[in-house]
């Protein structure tokens, strides 16, 4: 379904804490989009969960700001190519600014805060 809703391209970097970061072409379908497709209002935060079981950043929050922010989504290709499992396949969380551990990856829900 969430191929099937308009798509977005941003060049956005991932930082990581181990002190690398490489920018990449992300797609996928704007936080904010969905959120108003399910009906929710504007300027709210949201969770992000994995369908990881367990782990300290199997869930990330939003902010209201982060949520309504263009380049906020949820990714299914990056460089032009599907994401691996390997960088969160099915769908991975992209945020401008935010750690890479932040950037939460197996998405298997959106929870309107």
């Amino acid at each position: 379904e969430l191929h099937a809703m308009a798509s977005r391209e941003a060049t956005l970097p991932i930082a990581c804490v181990e002190g690398w970061s490489a920018n990449r072409t992300w797609r996928g379908i704007a936080v904010g989009d969905i959120l108003s497709q399910a009906g929710a209002p504007r300027h709210r935060s949201a969770a992000v969960e994995s369908l990881q079981r367990g782990g300290r950043y199997r869930r990330s929050i939003l902010t209201s700001g982060q949520s309504d922010d263009a380049d906020t989504m949820l990714a299914f290709e990056v460089d032009g190519e599907p994401l691996h499992i390997d960088h969160g396949f099915p769908l991975r969380l992209i945020s401008p600014a935010r750690p890479g551990v932040l950037q939460t990856k197996w998405v298997g829900k959106l929870v309107v805060q």
